[in-house]
């Protein structure tokens, strides 16, 4: 059997196994996955420990999820890491290779540029784009927005030297797109967007929206990266103000979805899955 996982600390809650099993099933794949807890300090030994178990069971490990707070650790473990990884510093997706090494990439962004793009029906080239944060949920999606088109893009963030940080590792990216990309402070930003992104952890906490409403065009598309109830107040403030609210959970098909067809080289169904999901969990299951 084919053997994938999960990583992280807590991982308890994470949905992986669902969507994957789905996907799996849908796609005629035969494959495991599962969440693995590791120790906080100790991701090089669980990749090593999830490989060394697979092969005792005469099973094979094929790759890994990683979620907080590993994916810095994870960047580091590979031999081979995708553009979009080495830009955002992190990654989500490990694929153990025959000859023993491993080859990173971060699928976040690219989840969220098809979700906003395909199930939200929401083009962004030639748009103008608010990121909301510089951390490392902002610095996992802003390469692919940067690929999916957008004109301008603007990140704004509490401390702006980290936002300013972040333009500039994405600048020659932005060049080669002849997209304009700028670093803003939180409360210095000015006029309107077609997009804002929520990238900050702003809704996890509870906490006001960061930026004022007048960020907001009539129609403009308002993600939140959270779902469920740490999205609500998000979402509630970007429709009281004439956008469109959307969270974070084709986000986490999408990013799902890609990271399904490096390992298994199949394109699953994420719109079909995501559809199955929301279903679930409005019905409680």
């Amino acid at each position: 059997m084919d053997l994938y996982c999960v990583m992280g600390n807590p991982v308890e809650h994470s949905r992986s196994p669902r969507i994957h099993a789905r996907f799996a099933e849908l796609c005629g794949q035969q494959m495991d996955y599962s969440r693995r807890l590791v120790p906080v300090g100790a991701f090089a030994e669980g990749v090593a420990a999830f490989r060394r178990e697979a092969a005792e069971r005469g099973d094979t490990a094929r790759g890994c999820n990683v979620t907080v707070p590993f994916k810095f650790d994870a960047a580091a473990l590979a031999q081979h890491t995708s553009e979009r990884a080495v830009l955002a510093q992190a990654v989500n997706t490990l694929r153990f290779e025959a000859d023993g090494s491993i080859h990173a990439d971060n699928t976040d962004g690219i989840g969220l540029v098809n979700d906003i793009v395909r199930n939200a029906a929401v083009p962004l080239a030639g748009r103008e784009l608010l990121l909301i944060g510089a951390g490392g949920a902002a610095a996992g999606v802003l390469g692919p927005l940067l690929d999916a088109g957008a004109a301008r893009i603007v990140v704004a963030n509490r401390t702006v030297g980290k936002a300013m940080a972040l333009v500039q590792r994405h600048a020659a990216l932005a060049l080669r797109h002849g997209a304009v990309l700028e670093a803003w402070a939180l409360d210095e930003v000015s006029g309107n967007f077609d997009v804002v992104v929520n990238a900050t952890a702003s809704s996890l906490a509870g906490d006001a929206v960061p930026v004022r409403a007048q960020v907001l065009r009539p129609g403009s598309l308002a993600v939140d990266l959270m779902y469920g109830p740490a999205a609500a107040g998000f979402m509630a403030w970007a429709e009281a103000h004439g956008a469109v609210p959307r969270d974070g959970l084709g986000m986490l098909v999408e990013q799902a979805a890609e990271a399904f067809e490096i390992w298994r080289g199949v394109r699953p169904p994420g719109a079909q899955v995501l559809a199955e999901l929301r279903a679930s969990l409005a019905a409680g299951r």
